[in-house]
């Protein structure tokens, strides 16, 4: 590799990128962001940019980052766009400037194989159901040629495979360097590549846990880099406050039990007092789950906590609990599997206390239930002050990019939530020219979003615009209800495929959207980000309405009162922008490249009759506008 090489040079028209890339054109925007992100590395300094789509930010921060001396972690959504990141943008930047850089791939605890626990369950006698038994066979026969022990690599094996949780480890069931399997530990050697690594790949869900957890060998990376670089940065207060605060589940204390049962029958057939103990506390747990609705739901701890049968719940557990630990103690010394167990009932004791002291100010306490479980969580209302904490304790530099950061032409929003206010900031236009390859829609005699007949309103438009399109169409919902209805609505209607989120995993919808060319897909919140869909695949989108979170959602009350009480207003505060920038995501879906072409159509009248109407239509790209249905029709029909 040369001595050194400017980043202008490498984006430049005879430049290195355009040995690797056919047709490589330079993009001033993508020019602008490295040269940067070059500067702040440099500076030891904060930097957040705006990067439109088709910006090319993936280039304009890998490159500056592997030139730059030190090391590097690159933080992104999720795990496929990590994977995306490091399987294929990565080895083309390298191969560009000749770099012989170390990278590294590094994923949560639960994505890798754990030897010891896999070895528990030798025979299968620990697993009950035949669907587990048949998928530990299918993990036994891969564990025999892996050698990254990640589990992904396994294609048959669904996310949610059963058998997971048996033969990974978390947190609180690993036994770190006590593990008689800890020399060939997978996730061990994952983290040591990381450690040696010039620049480290993970996402944001491992970068905060690891960080609050101080979790083995990753409390050591993050000291180590001399850069952090945040894509998809618009989703880190979420996940950050997340992370930031405490969470007790009725899973935890089910887990806890299977471990407890599992070492009974293998290891320790005399603690069967100690078995019964935990039979108990999972009793505790499940009567506490049946307080509340069978369905799922979400709601303020507080508020739950005031009702005279939660409160004999919560009793029950913590006696039940107090009883478990009793009995551990016991036994404590006698098997590094039991003292492990002995120090997790200790943290769920905690853990229990710290969740229902409802005096706690400045955090929200709320619950949400599933179909099976209940967590309780603690959340802060304001991550601020720790994460510049956590920026203030090492000088290094810090980039946060996403192509939606801004709200009305500001950074304020996110430099506020995140304690950035001193951050440089850059905003770069996307490329595209909307004005001729897009239509923005808000059709026109549509009912407000909350009246009854906004539904079948939906269902007409939904099918004109799948006519007009043929298919290759994305709607867009804020609400599992509104999209269960619409896709009822629709079959009858179209003969096209109806693709529905929730039949089957992201992927595999994605999947059978590409390969069915009339296809529809109708999907919630996972689909409104991290799909990028090119070229006449697809040509419409249609959002249902703006997205304003639930005003039922007890952590939005929280922040709400608190925002209130600092002498804001929380509407302006809080729910515009977190709309807005959800609303970008989704219009987002849309123009992915220079050649595509396409309508987005928001069936919301607020975008024409409210004041805060001109925040929304700002902040989304300059398209052509109109209110006339037959106009989007004619459009996509000449496509």
């Amino acid at each position: 590799m040369p001595a050194k090489i400017s980043v202008n040079q490498v984006f430049s028209q005879d430049g290195e990128l355009s040995k690797v890339l056919t047709g490589y054109t330079p993009r001033q925007p993508q020019i602008d962001m490295a040269e940067a992100i070059e500067t702040i590395i440099e500076q030891d300094g904060e930097l957040i940019v705006e990067a439109g789509t088709g910006t090319g930010k993936t280039f304009a921060y890998l490159i500056p980052a592997l030139l730059s001396g030190g090391k590097s972690i690159v933080s992104t959504g999720t795990k496929n766009l990590q994977e995306q990141l490091f399987h294929r943008d990565l080895p083309l930047v390298k191969k560009a400037l000749s770099s012989r850089k170390k990278t590294a791939l590094l994923k949560g605890r639960a994505n890798y194989l754990c030897i010891h626990r896999l070895a528990q369950h030798k025979g299968g006698a620990t697993l009950v159901d035949k669907e587990t038994l048949s998928e530990l066979s299918v993990v036994r026969s891969w564990a025999n040629t892996t050698k990254t022990g990640d589990i992904g690599e396994i294609s048959t094996l669904p996310e949610d495979a059963r058998v997971i949780p048996f033969v990974t480890s978390t947190v609180d069931n690993c036994l770190g360097r006590d593990c008689p399997d800890y020399d060939d530990c997978y996730l061990v050697h994952a983290r040591k590549e990381a450690m040696e690594a010039d620049v480290v790949v993970v996402n944001h869900h491992l970068f905060f846990a690891d960080l609050a957890l101080k979790d083995t060998g990753f409390g050591e990376l993050i000291p180590e880099a001399d850069t952090v670089i945040f894509d998809e940065a618009h989703q880190i207060p979420e996940i950050a406050a997340d992370y930031f605060g405490e969470t007790l589940s009725s899973r935890q204390c089910a887990d806890l039990a299977k471990d407890i049962t599992l070492l009974y029958r293998t290891e320790l057939k005399d603690i069967e007092q100690l078995e019964r103990a935990a039979q108990k506390c999972q009793t505790a747990v499940s009567d506490l789950r049946l307080c509340f609705s069978v369905n799922p739901s979400k709601g303020n701890w507080r508020e739950a906590m005031a009702e005279q049968p939660v409160q004999l719940a919560i009793e029950k557990l913590r006696d039940a609990l107090s009883i478990l630990y009793e009995v551990a103690k016991i036994h404590v010394g006698r098997h590094k599997e039991l003292d492990a167990i002995f120090e997790r009932i200790l943290q769920l004791k905690g853990r229990l206390d710290m969740l229902c002291d409802l005096e706690q100010m400045g955090v929200s306490l709320w619950y949400e239930t599933t179909q099976r479980h209940i967590i309780l969580h603690l959340t802060p209302l304001n991550i601020a002050k720790k994460f510049r904490a956590i920026m203030d304790m090492h000088e290094r530099s810090w980039v946060f990019t996403s192509a939606t950061l801004m709200v009305d032409g500001g950074f304020t929003h996110f430099q506020r939530r995140m304690g950035l206010k001193d951050a440089q900031t850059l905003m770069l236009d996307s490329p595209f020219d909307y004005l001729k390859q897009a239509v923005l829609c808000v059709p026109r005699g549509i009912p407000e979003p909350n009246k009854f007949a906004m539904l079948q309103t939906l269902i007409d438009t939904s099918e004109r615009l799948i006519r007009a399109s043929k298919g290759r169409c994305f709607l867009l919902f804020t609400s599992h209800a509104m999209l269960r209805k619409v896709s009822e609505g629709l079959q009858s209607k179209v003969s096209n495929p109806l693709l529905v989120q929730g039949t089957t995993s992201k992927q595999a919808l994605l999947s059978q959207y590409i390969n069915q060319p009339d296809a529809v897909l109708l999907g919630t919140g996972a689909f409104w980000e991290g799909v990028d869909v090119r070229g006449s695949d697809l040509v419409c989108v249609l959002i249902d309405k703006l997205p304003f979170a639930s005003p039922d959602d007890p952590l939005l009350q929280a922040r709400i009162e608190d925002c209130r009480k600092q002498g804001a207003n929380p509407f302006d505060t809080i729910q515009i922008p977190q709309a807005v920038i959800t609303l970008k995501q989704g219009a987002g879906r849309l123009i992915r490249d220079q050649e595509d072409k396409g309508a987005l159509v928001i069936c919301d009248t607020r975008l024409v009759t409210h004041p805060y109407a001109k925040t929304f239509i700002a902040s989304l790209p300059p398209m052509k506008r109109t209110r006339d249905m037959s106009v989007v029709e004619d459009f996509l029909e000449n496509l």
